[in-house]
């Protein structure tokens, strides 16, 4: 079956999602990024879509299944890693209509539980030697590709002082 969406001939990051995040890697045509919140483990995947695709069922059963399939590597991941109480996962999409999903570990009295992560205020950013360690046990366990990084327009939009991160 031929993919009714195939990845775009270029792709731009969303800059509030480069913003927000620190490049881990690509697989599967997605972009892999840790949200810059140490409170929470919290990766993004983001599917390499056309424009104006921004949910799952938009997708060809190929293509969803290639990205559930991550969804549950990169859930397994945070699970390996954090030990999390919960897992949530989520393809939102109201304030960043990129298609992106959320993969949350979250811990029964976390400083946002039992509500949503998604709009809690508070926030407390990644030390670089955790933020590093993740990175490589995430490249190393998801066999990421490391070539790309951010798109040129997306560079230098990711989280303060994180611009040696890019790599």
């Amino acid at each position: 079956m031929s993919d009714s969406h195939p990845r775009p001939a270029t792709f731009t990051l969303h800059p509030r999602l480069a913003a927000g995040s620190h490049w881990l890697g690509r697989r599967q045509d997605c972009r892999l990024l840790l949200k810059d919140n140490a409170l929470f483990p919290w990766i993004l995947i983001v599917p390499e879509v056309p424009e104006g695709v921004e949910d799952l069922h938009q997708l060809d059963p190929d293509r969803f299944r290639q990205v559930m399939e991550l969804v549950r590597r990169v859930s397994e991941f945070v699970s390996a890693q954090f030990r999390p109480d919960k897992l949530n996962v989520a393809c939102i999409g109201n304030q960043v209509r990129q298609m992106h999903i959320h993969i949350v570990g979250r811990r029964e009295g976390d400083s946002a539980w039992p509500g949503t992560v998604w709009a809690f205020e508070a926030k407390s950013p990644w030390p670089l030697e955790e933020m590093e360690r993740i990175r490589a046990a995430a490249r190393a366990e998801l066999e990421l590709d490391t070539e790309s990084a951010w798109s040129d327009a997306a560079k230098g939009a990711g989280p303060a002082g994180a611009s040696e991160l890019f790599r």
